[in-house]
């Protein structure tokens, strides 16, 4: 298996923990009414992990449309539940 893949895959799987880890800090940080911290950590989940996860399942030749629609369902029940923007 090429270089490449190896590292792909394995920032895949470290980007997926990242992010799991974005969420327990959001829901974290929102259940104790910091909501800015909620916002910040909602956008790095969007823009940044979410993002960084699709350019590396591209790299593979597998975007996983089903793990991202999970994570985009997540988002949008925090951002229903708490009013976020």
């Amino acid at each position: 298996m090429a270089k490449r893949v190896v590292r792909a895959k394995k920032s895949i799987e470290s980007l997926k923990k990242e992010i799991e880890l974005h969420f327990a800090k959001l829901e974290k940080d929102l259940s104790k009414g910091n909501i800015d911290r909620g916002r910040y950590h909602t956008k790095e989940i969007q823009r940044s992990l979410i993002s960084a996860l699709k350019i590396k399942m591209k790299i593979l030749g597998k975007i996983d449309e089903n793990l991202l629609e999970s994570y985009n369902k997540k988002l949008k029940f925090f951002f229903e539940k708490y009013g976020l923007e």
